[in-house]
């Protein structure tokens, strides 16, 4: 007998919320601690000094300077949280926080999420030339054309350090607070977050709203049917939406060129609510973040549809997901 989601009772969904909320935290509490304890070490070695030499030149394209590949190949790598990780780890003006955070929301988690892609039929070269290329596009273009945000970025609970560490135990203890305070910035908004997502869950919104989205699908060239596709990465992101994107192939008989267009899409703007919350203790702006992404991604998935004339009616479903 099936489960009536209507009458699953709120403190049986702030429960399930909570744990998932606290497991989520715990597992990528697990990889900003030794990343930001780890980096905020390497500053203060012979290494970075090395690998900012080596790599500068690159940087510079960015307007970034080079201890920024830090963060950049973290995020892209891992995720965001270790993306964000470098970030606090590092002194950065606001417009260079601001050109990472840009960066790395159109190319992070490349190895889980770029599977998903695959998953579901997207072509390598199409998950990799979108995302790489968007994340270049983007931090040239705002390296050129904003001339603000030369003042340092102010990391919310980060703490700041005063003077040079002095020895190996205080360079330590600095990591380790900074290391605390990054984990417990991603628990007061990952925990939330999981409540939020839990309660649309639970009401089986989520599936409602993507019946009231199915004109937006329309309008950026994609059938109806792939309109869970592009809510549940849209709400929830490529990697912790994987298993609802696809069921949905599966069950909606999504075609190849819908599931594409959509993750053209979701490339270039998936969760990004969260996301782009994420950054807001890093002291940047947040709203041209999150116009950035959304408008791109509207704009390139319907370039793609116009161009991409292939009929319809003979498309093949995707089936072997």
């Amino acid at each position: 007998m099936k489960t009536n989601k209507n009458n699953i009772s709120l403190s049986s969904t702030l429960q399930s919320g909570l744990q998932a909320g606290l497991k989520t935290t715990w597992s990528l509490g697990k990889i900003i601690f030794p990343i930001t304890l780890f980096v905020t070490i390497l500053q203060f070695t012979p290494i970075l000094p090395w690998l900012v030499e080596l790599i500068s030149p690159l940087m510079h394209i960015f307007g970034l300077r080079g201890e920024a590949a830090v963060p950049l190949v973290l995020g892209n790598a891992l995720n965001l949280y270790a993306g964000i990780a470098g970030i606090i780890s590092l002194e950065l003006t606001v417009k260079e926080v601001f050109i990472i955070a840009v960066m790395i929301s159109f190319a992070h988690n490349l190895f889980i999420e770029t599977a998903v892609a695959l998953k579901v039929g997207v072509k390598l070269w199409l998950v990799l030339v979108v995302r790489l290329g968007l994340a270049a596009l983007a931090g040239i273009l705002l390296n050129l054309f904003w001339t603000g945000g030369s003042e340092t970025a102010q990391y919310g609970l980060t703490p700041k350090a005063e003077v040079i560490p002095d020895g190996i135990w205080q360079i330590i203890l600095l990591g380790t607070e900074k290391a605390t305070f990054g984990v417990l910035q991603l628990a007061l908004i990952v925990i939330p977050l999981m409540l939020f997502v839990q309660f649309v869950k639970d009401r089986n919104y989520l599936e409602r709203f993507s019946n009231g989205v199915a004109p937006f699908t329309k309008l950026i060239g994609v059938k109806p049917n792939a309109s869970m596709t592009l809510v549940a990465g849209l709400l929830i992101g490529l990697a912790y939406g994987a298993g609802v994107m696809i069921q949905a192939v599966q069950e909606d008989g999504v075609s190849k060129r819908d599931i594409t267009l959509a993750f053209i899409f979701l490339m270039a703007c998936h969760a990004v609510i969260e996301d782009t919350l994420l950054f807001l203790p890093l002291g940047i702006p947040i709203w041209p973040l999150f116009l950035i992404r959304l408008v791109t991604a509207i704009l390139l998935t319907v370039t793609v549809s116009v161009l991409w004339k292939q009929p319809r009616e003979k498309e093949e479903s995707v089936v072997d997901c």
